[in-house]
């Protein structure tokens, strides 16, 4: 029989040892406490919405442990949020201006990575009150133009767009004036714009093809081809991302085979 002594310095011991692990015998660490390891936070354009909500179920699916936060505006206003320090660790734009700016101000790691192309169209309501047959119509006296912000993508795209057309043949002399006089409201972002014309709060808009083939209430009005303009995405890391190596990953993914089978799917191109 072990004797008393011995008794109570193997329970001591074990005291000790439960002491110098930081918590009491038998007690856990929650889960919680541990962030997981493949956490992500993607800010990307608002034109990729419905891409990244299957990409976020594709990634989480093929990489177990890996949660993919997903957060869309225009791509100005989310790489505003990054300079102001919003936790993103990938930032995915509808160009590559915003991603160059982070780039520029020491805040992406690495150069920006060109993921998907698009082009522009012209939408309407469903019903086309106004009538609109052609993209000439859209410099018509008292036409209703929604469109977006100064900052915003789209409006750079959307500016450019019209300027070619007013070079084609057939175009009214004056026809950029006249759709910028025609021009209601600018909103936040392309998916507002497009959510005015669903509404009929609009009678017309410049937005990406994209958008308007994932709307069931709205039509499109064909763009002449050699007018078009092309959109070009890209993505990247932000320095300030706590899993770097996560996101860096993520990205490569993203602008891979996997991926650009999730935005074709929704009908982007392939990056120029």
């Amino acid at each position: 029989m072990r004797s008393r002594p011995a008794t109570v310095i193997a329970c001591l011991v074990l005291v000790l040892a439960a002491c110098s692990s930081g918590a009491s015998p038998g007690a856990s660490v929650p889960a919680s406490a541990a962030p997981a390891a493949g956490a992500l936070t993607i800010y990307g354009a608002s034109s990729l919405k419905g891409a990244l909500a299957k990409v976020k179920a594709a990634y989480e699916t093929a990489n177990p442990g890996t949660t993919l936060t997903i957060s869309t505006d225009s791509s100005s206003a989310l790489e505003t949020q990054i300079e102001q320090g919003a936790p993103a660790d990938v930032f995915l734009s509808a160009d590559t201006t915003n991603p160059q700016k982070l780039v520029t101000r020491g805040l992406a790691a690495g150069m920006p990575v060109k993921f998907a192309g698009n082009l522009l169209t012209v939408i309407v309501p469903i019903a086309n009150p106004a009538g609109i047959s052609t993209p000439a119509d859209l410099a018509r006296t008292g036409l209703k133009v929604i469109a977006a912000g100064a900052a915003v993508p789209i409006t750079t795209y959307a500016t450019q767009l019209v300027t070619n057309l007013a070079r084609e043949s057939g175009y009214p002399a004056g026809f950029a004036a006249g759709y910028a006089a025609n021009v209601v409201s600018r909103e936040d972002n392309v998916a507002a714009v497009v959510s005015k014309i669903e509404l009929g709060e609009g009678d017309t808009a410049i937005v990406y093809a994209t958008d308007a083939r994932t709307s069931t209430k709205v039509t499109t009005v064909a763009v002449p081809a050699d007018a078009n303009v092309p959109a070009t995405y890209s993505g990247v890391v932000v320095t300030a991302s706590r899993n770097a190596a996560a996101a860096q990953a993520f990205l490569t993914w993203f602008s891979g085979p996997d991926g650009q089978a999730i935005l074709a799917a929704f009908g982007f191109l392939p990056p120029s």
